[in-house]
């Protein structure tokens, strides 16, 4: 969500069997708009993804592509096996995630993208794959839960194949938060960012000039996450998730504890590592309250959906809440900060 909010790309990084794709499917039915999915392999082809060469224009003298329901017309995109694309796909898409334009021929579009989500079991040794995972800014690093967690995991799955699939909000939420993106104030967030950063480069965990700059919107999209206009030490932990390995966000956890614990963020150190299933009613219990006060048009609304957004976050930590939870929540927010 943070991603979708910061329109930052997300690479999700674990072996088979990880529920990667599931999760993101889930997420993406929650948001709603267009959606393209696709499993690469060393032998797809360009039109795969894109969409085929439109033949009648083609006879004309002109290389079109016809991307009617193709990747450069979702709104969401999650590629599975992202690395396995071949040179002229990779380059393609680089346009895309960079730009939000596919060039193919006489074909230039905008896309209206806001996220993809790139899967793969690993990062790749090739180096020339480099600059094309750079391009997505968040990396997650998923492993199979352990022994002590299988019982929750079970009784979550469980429940999660029982309940009926959670019914689409919309775009406009998202759109609303990521207008709302430049008017974050990052004054009071600036110089411990900074301070951060420095911190990091001492480690030997250095980012990229355009990485840094890049890391204000992740952190303006975390503040409006939190349902602030401002930013503060508080919104600083997308900066571990900006750095590119397993091994040096590892470190990352370890070089910021001290910076970043003072952020009153008690699960960001172990948003992964300890994530567990909540039970089904709790979530239940605020998906139907989020129902209530979003339907609320009394005085007394906004004091209420403040509690609400307060109670969602003292029970869920960001990596544990519920897809369609999470999804109430970005609403929720999204009426917060809406002009009366």
């Amino acid at each position: 969500m943070l991603a979708a909010v910061a329109q930052e790309h997300l690479l999700v990084i674990g072996p088979p069997g990880t529920a990667k794709s599931a999760v993101v499917r889930r997420v993406a039915q929650s948001l709603g708009g267009r959606y393209f999915e696709y499993l690469l392999g060393r032998y797809t082809e360009p039109s795969e993804i894109f969409g085929t060469v439109d033949l009648r224009k083609l006879r004309e003298g002109t290389v079109e592509t016809d991307t009617t329901g193709m990747l450069p017309q979702a709104d969401v995109a999650f590629l599975d096996e992202v690395f396995l694309g071949s040179t002229a796909i990779l380059n393609s898409l680089l346009g895309v995630l960079n730009e939000r334009r596919f060039r193919r021929g006489h074909t230039d579009v905008a896309c209206a993208m806001r996220v993809c989500v790139g899967a793969a079991n690993a990062l790749p040794s090739d180096e020339s794959l480099s600059a094309f995972a750079d391009r997505f800014m968040l990396r997650l690093f998923v492993e199979p839960l352990p022994d002590n967690l299988l019982e929750a995991m079970l009784e979550g799955g469980w429940q999660s194949e029982q309940s009926a699939a959670a019914a689409s909000i919309g775009l406009a939420p998202l759109d609303t938060l990521g207008r709302s993106l430049a008017q974050v104030d990052l004054t009071a967030a600036r110089p411990p960012l900074a301070n951060a950063i420095r911190s990091l480069r001492q480690a030997g965990i250095p980012l990229s000039d355009r990485r840094i700059v890049k890391s204000q919107r992740l952190v303006a999209a975390a503040a409006l996450l939190g349902g602030r206009l401002h930013a503060t030490p508080a919104d600083l932990w997308p900066l571990l998730y900006m750095l590119p390995t397993k091994e040096t966000q590892e470190s990352g956890r370890d070089t910021l504890r001290a910076s970043l614990a003072a952020s009153g963020n008690p699960n960001l150190f172990s948003a992964i590592e300890e994530a567990t299933l909540q039970p089904h009613s709790r979530a239940s219990r605020l998906i139907e309250a989020s129902r209530h006060c979003l339907a609320d048009t009394s005085e007394e609304g906004p004091a209420r959906l403040e509690a609400l957004l307060r109670e969602i976050d003292a029970n869920f930590s960001r990596d544990e809440l519920p897809a369609e939870l999470q999804a109430l929540r970005l609403r929720l927010m999204a009426q917060l900060i809406a002009p009366a």
